[in-house]
């Protein structure tokens, strides 16, 4: 990637949730029970990606989400804090592909997979869509 890029592999981003009533998947619709629901993990998952390259995509840039794989392993009640690693794991050209993993404050895992985004320009992406 070019265009004042500083990405590079091995980037870290780190976000912690504590599991709230609106955090469930009663809540969000994929469920009806009170744990974390798979969308919201998911949502907590890519902004751990964006975060992992926030600010280092050159000007005007910023990435969009394209691709997702997701297991979720455990459930977590309202009230538990989970903890989300995503790590830049490959660059090919505009692709960024980040590898995801969920734990839980026992270290019990979550949640694990495999996030895509792409590098786009933000004006001319905004743009296209009015």
């Amino acid at each position: 990637m070019t265009g004042g890029s500083v990405v590079e592999i091995g980037d870290l981003g780190e976000v912690e949730l504590v599991v709230g009533p609106e955090d469930t998947a009663e809540r969000v619709g994929s469920g009806d029970l009170p744990v974390l629901g798979t969308p919201r993990l998911l949502a907590v998952m890519e902004e751990a990606t964006v975060r992992a390259v926030q600010g280092r995509l050159g000007d005007g840039r910023t990435s969009v989400g394209t691709r997702v794989e997701l297991e979720h392993l455990a459930a977590s009640p309202v009230g538990a804090r989970v903890a989300v690693v995503a790590e830049l794991a490959e660059v090919a050209g505009r692709r960024l592909v980040f590898g995801v993993r969920a734990t839980d404050q026992d270290g019990t895992e979550v949640g694990r997979g495999r996030v895509e985004r792409a590098v786009v320009d933000r004006e001319r992406f905004m743009a296209r869509l009015g």
